[in-house]
């Protein structure tokens, strides 16, 4: 019992004691005068006010302790990360972190020694949150590979569950592995797909949920990216190139997310896709040429080079040769995952249509429309009975040397693959790509064990094998042989 019912407790008992004393007093008294009566009366209604105003008094107490509470800052340190928020909750200010060291180490006999070694693959810190209940932001530069580049900044505006406005620079809304977060990624290297869709471009975006939560869209105006890139990679960092927009768009349905059967409920289907037609440059003068193809180069599962559009190759500076992007670029990418248990699946195809040109001579000028697409199938599997989501799972235990709990451990296997239409090698020298350095097609089968010692710590090992089909001044590309590994620590 609070302060405020024993208080008014103890005033009711105190009227009551009167009553009956004035009862009493009445029966004992029988020739009491009126006046008395009058008088006992009076003292009555006098403590009843003052159990009001107590009450009232109380009341006033209550709502400026409830106020205070909801005016208090919060501040917690959680696997999320350190967090700020009013005691309303409608605030929250988050600080996090991404901190990738890898190593990669080829046991073939191609890829050149100065590949191997470590590096900083993410130095991420960052802040992100909630202002006003509804408004989100987050701001994510990177310091990994030696650079330093703004990854994410955004602001979002949730109105509805079916409407949010987003504005800034953040995923595309395309591949669903590129969408997947990084702790989740069931492999170090994203496979042959994500190289095809856009990763972080800058624009404003669409985006809900409809029917309950099983379905989602997205659909965004962006400057537009080159193929598995970001708009920090483009000419002028973050900036447009050519004057022209992407559009992106994706749709995605959980069919079965509110169904009785558990088994049906991990299942995840969708589609996504963008358009631009732009064009871009290659210039000459008597002294110098230069290029801004809009166009990608394709890295293998190791992240050497495996495709790339032709440069300037010509002995004099008034032809500049290369091969540069002409019209419509067109991608598609369906899509599906599927997890149950601590089993997942993830597949995922994605097409990309170019055209391009090629100035071959003053007076030649070849076009050529091309069509390049990837695949992969990958599954993943806890040893140690975690459920197993796309972008959510808890560890059962964390790994403390000494005590009880040995984390989760993960088995993971890929197989995937690339194809690069046969029309950008044909014409010999006059070709789009140059087949003696540019493989027609790869394919990767991989392994890979993870463990995630806590909820924040994870330490992942890879070993993929990647067979090529060209690339060489003859014949194949031998063979590529990859073991990386990744300690990352994500909060």
């Amino acid at each position: 019992m609070n302060l405020r019912n024993l208080s008014i407790a103890a005033l009711a008992s105190g009227v009551t004691f009167m009553a009956q004393a004035a009862d009493q007093s009445a029966e004992q008294s029988a020739g009491a005068t009126g006046d008395t009566q009058t008088t006992l009366e009076q003292r009555l209604q006098r403590a009843e006010e003052r159990i009001k105003v107590l009450e009232r008094r109380l009341e006033l107490a209550d709502e400026t302790a409830t106020t205070a509470a909801k005016a208090a800052p919060v501040v917690k340190a959680a696997p999320a990360g350190l967090s700020i928020s009013s005691g309303d909750a409608a605030t929250v200010i988050k600080l996090r972190g991404n901190l990738a060291v890898d190593a990669r180490f080829f046991l073939d006999q191609n890829t050149p020694s100065t590949a191997d070694g470590f590096l900083f693959r993410r130095v991420r810190p960052y802040i992100e949150g909630t202002v006003g209940g509804i408004y989100d932001f987050r701001f994510m530069p990177d310091f990994g590979g030696g650079r330093a580049i703004v990854q994410d900044a955004y602001v979002t505006a949730r109105f509805k569950p079916w409407l949010a406005l987003q504005a800034g620079k953040f995923k595309g809304p395309v591949g669903l592995e590129r969408l997947q977060p990084d702790q989740y990624n069931r492999f170090m290297e994203l496979g042959f797909p994500s190289g095809l869709v856009p990763n972080r471009d800058l624009g404003i975006q669409l985006s809900g949920t409809l029917l309950g939560g099983t379905l989602s869209y997205a659909a965004g105006y962006f400057n537009g990216t080159a193929d598995g890139g970001s708009t920090d990679a483009n000419a002028t960092p973050d900036a447009d190139n050519d004057g022209k927009r992407d559009w992106e768009g994706r749709l995605f349905a959980l069919p079965f997310a509110n169904s009785d059967s558990f088994a049906l409920r991990g299942l995840g289907i969708g589609v996504g896709a963008s358009y631009v037609n732009s064009t871009g440059v290659a210039t000459s003068s008597a002294t110098a040429v230069s290029a801004t193809s809009l166009l990608p180069t394709y890295r293998t599962p190791g992240q050497q080079s495996l495709f790339s559009y032709r440069g300037d190759t010509a002995s004099t500076t008034t032809i500049n040769e290369a091969t540069v992007a002409a019209g419509v670029r067109r991608r598609v990418s369906p899509q599906f995952y599927y997890y149950v248990g601590p089993f997942g699946l993830l597949g995922e195809y994605a097409q990309v249509t170019q055209q391009v040109r090629r100035q071959i001579d003053a007076t030649t000028t070849r076009y050529g429309s091309l069509q390049h697409s990837a695949w992969q199938v990958s599954a993943s599997w806890f040893l140690t009975g975690e459920e197993a989501a796309y972008a959510a799972f808890t560890t059962r235990s964390s790994f403390l040397p000494g005590k009880p709990g040995s984390g989760a451990i993960e088995l993971v296997a890929r197989v995937q693959g690339i194809h690069f239409d046969d029309e950008a090698f044909s014409g010999g020298a006059t070709s789009f790509a140059n087949p003696a350095s540019s493989v027609h097609k790869a394919d990767a089968l991989g392994f890979g064990l993870n463990w995630y010692l806590s909820q924040n710590f994870k330490w992942q090992l890879d070993y993929e094998v990647t067979r090529f089909t060209g690339g060489a001044a003859s014949g194949d590309r031998p063979d590529e042989r990859a073991a990386l590994t990744r300690f990352a620590l994500i909060f």
